[in-house]
């Protein structure tokens, strides 16, 4: 069973429920353009992929994409979250045998600064904060993310606009909040995923636009790219304009972005 909930309904939520007691559950935020949302299928393969992971049972999609489509109807420009949680129940941290489920469903003003950054670009300072390997983890969405809390956190000394995030290997993952793909002698690559780190929506998506090799990166093959940028579902695609000391051109940048994608279109 399921339950869904609108975010002004979210007093119906138990103080047991194993999502705030655990972060026993996932979530996923999209973009809505009028009164659509965009990548909506990847978003619905994301929830299936948490839900058979982490042992959910299989969530009933016509309630809530009906749900969903009265709640955007009139929004030309939002943020949809869908926050699912395993409920109450079990013993301790052992699930239980049977779940009813809640859904958390919001619609959020879309950050209207987002607007503005393919044009002034990113700049990006390495996290103190390092993430750890859990392959178990690793691509989900899950409502642990206190990593990111820390790293958050972090940023606010390092007086830059994000900050790239790498495990404890010193392999490059992510940004606090958005992959990162990168772009050398007309190739694009990105960091593996498999260890740590979540698989975004949008990279995703753009894997179908792009041929993407997906590898292990260092800071070094970063600095050393012609090219980076950040991708989620709300910022899209965004320049990098520098990673600590080392600068990029973002015009530069974006007419390479340019002209791969009209060579795979």
């Amino acid at each position: 069973m399921q339950t869904i909930i609108t975010a002004s309904e979210t007093s119906n939520i138990s103080t047991r429920d194993r999502g705030l007691n655990y972060g026993d559950g996932f979530f996923t935020t999209a973009m809505v353009t009028d009164g659509q949302v965009e990548h909506w299928a990847y978003h619905k393969a994301r929830l299936i992929e948490c839900a058979q992971r982490l042992g959910f049972p299989a969530l009933e999609f016509n309630a809530l994409e009906s749900h969903i489509t009265q709640l955007i109807a009139s929004h030309p420009q939002a943020v949809l979250k869908v926050v699912v949680t395993r409920g109450e129940g079990g013993r301790g941290y052992a699930p239980p045998s049977e779940c009813n489920l809640n859904i958390i469903v919001s619609v959020l003003p879309y950050p209207k600064h987002y607007n503005s950054l393919p044009d002034t670009g990113i700049s990006l300072a390495i996290s103190p904060i390092k993430l750890a390997v859990q392959p178990h983890l690793a691509g989900l969405k899950t409502l642990n993310r206190l990593e990111q809390v820390l790293i958050k956190n972090a940023l606010q000394a390092q007086h830059s606009d994000d900050a790239l995030v790498l495990d404890y290997n010193n392999n490059v993952i992510e940004t606090s909040a958005a992959n990162i793909f990168a772009i050398k002698n007309n190739k694009v690559f990105s960091p593996r995923l498999d260890e740590c780190g979540i698989k975004g929506v949008f990279l995703q998506s753009l894997c179908d636009k792009l041929t993407v090799e997906f590898k292990t990166v260092s800071v070094d093959d970063l600095t050393q790219a012609d090219a980076v940028f950040l991708c989620n579902s709300l910022m899209k695609i965004v320049p990098v304009k520098s990673i600590g000391e080392h600068c990029f051109d973002i015009v530069h940048s974006q007419s390479l972005l340019n002209e791969l994608l009209a060579k795979e279109a």
